[in-house]
């Protein structure tokens, strides 16, 4: 037997742990955590809270051997018990207790007596060589919670937190929650640990993905998971840890303890001896956990059982020599056994083609014809029935192919994103651009469907991108990735997202190239508004179904105090945090149309000049700038709460820089969508309505068929004539008397009501009923314009009310303009009804779909040596009728010059 010394003399660490992303780092290497929990046990004479130096040996022996490397403790490790640790390879996250159970906020003494004592505690251990970790505290009770509310709470782990740092600045330090308080927001934490108890898989893979959701970017550990064997029975225990251990580590968690290494358990002074949660009973014999354990340990993060898809890794670019040999090394030693990668130079005139050769991945070389038509020529070469988007300025996880093929194989998506993370060493700025508003964000619909994926991660079938046609070639830099997901999820299909299927994304490291990229993304929405114009509102400005993740958002000033759902009583084990939304007023300020409200007061006050009056503007122009100055502070100081600096003074340089981003954003985005289109006074369509319908305010129109359809399928045959005529619309909700609401303006809109008369014989009469209807702010608007120009006639200011009363006059023509479009628009739908089949034949029949593209699937599976012999026998298929007649005549629009131009390598 070993003699463990207990003398204070500590083995320095050589390799101290880090946080990368999703993942815990020991040097460079990842650190999965395979751990058990250790005690609490019955104190010894002398009292200590562990067993002796011998029982431990014994114990952390068979740990070893059985592929666990991390213990949990729940009091301060002695010295001995780290030094066996660090003699058989196994970390400690070390568990800093205090007396959390009681009222511990009720007096400054017992919150520095606290403070004090997790200080003495982190210096008897910190620089041992042993320790993963220090845990601040452990699931608090939720009615102590809910006694002093959160805000409180979070506060003084927050004290605990820089009480460990100040001792120990490179230490790991984290907070073990649990459901009943999931609502507290502690993102100053290194990562972030649950103790959950679910004992269906099904829950424990949505509960896991709502748990990535809520800490973000940080690495999560389940800190306790188990099942009672006295209960369940030892076959249900192992049966039941090896599911819970393979879906935690294939959900991407960074780690997993189980709860307990031994059935020996004490707590509030007595033996606990009704449960036997442990992988040894108490006297350390094995049972059948302990081999599922070791078993789930060793396939860590993923089983080999399951058979992987062969995935062609893609990556487009032009001119990206500066970044993409970051991507060629990390995609040269992904962790993946059936893949290859495929590299699309886009007319680069940089030395990218000569990097790119130096590795063993396949180039293809062709003219510039932009993004959106590199990425089909990648996918037509592409040979796996997975392909995986990646930037050319990003670099991917070792991992992230696995995650995805396990993504695909556990459930019917069509597509898959994950996360994308900022190198924490890209520079100042770049870490401020990164904590900016117009970065790559994911939008989800719930924990793990989306709305949208970033085209720096994101992946496909492709047979599915072959069906919808690949992507549309008009989008050259930017919004290709927002139109491919819309119209994925037009067909019915899904996507999904993988927390831990992340990638490494550059950011843009100077203002200019920041600006310039926003402008980028401000002429891609005007695109994507030009085709899908029902999903941006009257001012141009696009709203998901889903909630937005990432860094950087631009947030609300908010009115309404966040609900946390408490249960009656306190009683819900699940206690989440509800968000009340915003009101509209409170999201007007986050447009970029703001910024035109803000130039258009600014002009009105300068009017003072002529007419004093006016000067009372100046109070509302300095209120609109002053409101996108705070929302931006508010925001800036919000996403860098999640970075650690040196000091005050560093933290207001990068306070100050990423708050000025946030006032410039907009301003970019609003320049880009104006020079392409995309304004508040936008026209979309050209039809010209009679001069009468500007006073018609209810007009009615009739439809005589002598075939008889449904109602409701007129109404889907009138809804496909209002999608091809590319305005705004939307259907009528549950409440509405209304069918169809059109909006060709900023302050007025028609509304249409349709009706059917059966006359027998399978005849029908279709009576439609539009009306208009103006908004408030339009009449208010208008009504104060007309007061101003009145009063300033009355006081003599000729100019001054000659200037308000041609606004005004302008003001009441473009509401009435838009009111007659949107009128004439519905009419020309319902008159169109006798010209139209109905909804299922203007589908292409999905046998011809699939014929035709087995046939695609013939050439595409050849070996071509020019782009231009794939291209020239077929023209993929787009399934989607709503779209079909805007993109056949762009699709592939010309992508070569001639085959001299295009080789492949």
């Amino acid at each position: 037997m070993r003699n463990f010394s207990t003398s204070s003399v500590l083995p320095l660490v050589s390799k101290r742990f880090s946080v990368k992303g999703k993942f815990i780092y020991e040097g460079e290497q990842k650190f999965y955590v395979k751990g058990v929990t250790y005690g609490t046990f019955k104190p010894t004479d002398d009292g200590s809270q562990f067993p002796s130096a011998e029982i431990i040996e014994k114990d952390f022996l068979l740990m070893s051997q059985h592929g666990i490397n991390t213990v949990r403790t729940y009091t301060v490790p002695p010295l001995y018990l780290l030094d066996i640790a660090q003699q058989h390879n196994i970390k400690v996250m070390a568990g800093l207790p205090w007396e959390q159970h009681i009222t511990f906020l009720d007096s400054k003494e017992g919150m520095e007596r606290i403070l004090q004592g997790v200080k003495k505690a982190v210096n008897s251990c910190s620089k041992h060589s042993a320790i993963l970790c220090f845990a601040v505290g452990n699931e608090i009770p939720a009615p102590i919670v809910r006694w002093y509310g959160p805000k409180k709470v979070e506060k003084f782990i927050y004290s605990l937190f820089k009480t460990v740092k100040e001792e120990d600045p490179d230490a790991l330090v984290t907070y073990v929650n649990y459901p009943t308080t999931e609502y507290l927001s502690l993102p100053f934490l290194d990562f972030d640990c649950f103790n959950v108890y679910l004992e269906s898989k099904e829950k424990l893979q949505v509960y896991l993905q709502r748990l990535h959701n809520l800490i973000g970017d940080r690495p999560l550990v389940l800190a306790e998971i188990g099942l009672d064997s006295m209960r369940n029975g030892l076959m249900k225990q192992a049966e039941t840890l090896d599911w819970q251990l393979n879906t935690i580590f294939a959900k991407g968690c960074a780690g997993a303890f189980v709860f307990a290494w031994t059935d020996e358990w004490w707590r509030g002074g007595f033996d606990i001896e009704d449960w036997d949660f442990g992988l040894v009973d108490r006297n350390r014999n094995f049972k059948p956990a302990l081999y599922a354990v070791a078993k789930a340990y060793s396939e860590i993060p993923f089983s080999n059982k399951t058979k992987l898809p062969f995935i062609s890794v893609l990556v487009c670019s032009h001119n990206g020599s500066s970044t993409i040999r970051d991507t060629m090394e990390s995609l040269l030693v992904l962790d993946y056994p059936n893949y290859e990668v495929i590299v699309v130079n886009d007319g680069s005139t940089d030395n990218l083609a000569e990097i790119v050769a130096e590795y063993p991945f396949r180039l293809i070389n062709t003219v510039n014809n932009g993004l959106s038509t590199a990425r089909n020529i990648a996918m037509i070469n592409a040979v796996g029935e997975i392909v995986a988007y990646i930037d050319d300025d990003a670099y991917p996880d070792p991992q992230w192919l696995r995650y995805l093929a396990y993504a695909y194989h556990t459930s019917s998506h069509s597509a898959i994103g994950g996360p994308n993370i900022a190198p924490d060493d890209d520079g100042n700025i770049a870490t401020c651009v990164a904590n900016a508003p117009g970065g790559p964000v994911h939008v989800l619909i719930n924990d793990e469907v989306a709305e949208h994926i970033p085209g720096c991660n994101m992946s496909f079938k492709r047979d599915v991108l072959l069906e919808i046609g690949g992507f549309d070639p008009v989008y050259r830099s930017a919004g290709d990735d927002v139109d491919i997901c819309w119209r994925i999820q037009h067909t019915g299909r899904t996507i999904g997202f993988h927390p831990a299927a992340l990638v490494w994304h550059h950011r843009r490291n100077s203002v200019k190239t920041y600006w310039k990229q926003q402008k980028g993304y401000g002429k891609a929405e005007a695109l994507l508004e030009a085709k899908w114009p029902e999903k941006y509102n009257c001012f141009g400005h696009l709203t998901w179904t889903g909630r937005i993740y990432g860094n950087g958002l631009t947030l609300p000033i908010k009115l309404k105090k966040d609900k946390v759902f408490h249960g009656v009583w306190g009683s819900a084990p699940f206690q989440s945090i509800y968000q009340q939304a915003p009101g509209f007023i409170s999201f007007i300020p986050l447009m970029p149309e703001w910024y035109l409200f803000v130039i258009f007061t600014g002009l009105l006050s300068s009017l003072g000049a002529f007419w004093t009056p006016m000067l009372l503007l100046i109070p509302v122009f300095l209120l609109s700038i002053s409101l996108i100055v705070v929302q931006a502070s508010i925001s800036a100081s919000k996403s860098l709460k999640v970075k650690k600096f040196k000091n005050d003074k560093e933290y207001l340089k990068f306070w100050a820089l990423t708050t000025f981003l946030h006032v410039i954003q907009p301003l970019a985005r609003l320049y880009g969508r104006i020079i392409h289109g995309l304004s508040p006074w936008r026209k979309r369509n050209s039809n010209a309505y009679k001069p009468t319908s500007l006073i018609n305010n209810v007009q009615l129109s009739t439809l005589w068929s002598e075939k008889w359809k449904a109602m409701e399928t007129w109404l889907q045959e009138m809804e496909i004539n209002l999608i091809k005529s590319k305005i705004r619309f939307r259907r009528g909700g549950h409440f509405e008397r209304w069918d169809f609401l059109v909006s060709c303006g900023l302050f007025s809109s028609c509304r249409a009501l349709l009706t059917v008369e059966d006359h027998g014989a399978g005849k029908q009469l279709l009576r439609l009923k539009c009306f208009a209807s103006y908004t408030l702010s339009g009449i208010v608007l208008f009504s104060i314009l007309c007061t101003a120009s009145l009063l300033a006639f009355l006081v003599g200011h000729n100019i001054v009310g000659s200037i308000f009363a041609f606004i005004a006059l302008m003001f009441i023509i473009t509401i009435l303009d838009g009111k007659a479009k949107a009128m004439h628009e519905l009419l020309i739908a319902f008159n169109s009804l006798s010209t139209i089949e109905t909804t299922a034949s203007s589908q292409p029949e999905v046998e011809t779909v699939k014929e035709k593209n087995q046939d695609n699937e013939k050439v595409f599976n050849t070996e071509p040596t020019t782009i231009s012999a794939v291209m020239s026998d077929s023209i993929l298929i787009n399934n989607d009728a709503r779209i079909n007649d805007y993109r056949l005549k762009r699709i592939f629009n010309p992508i070569i010059e001639n085959d001299e131009e295009v080789k492949v390598s």
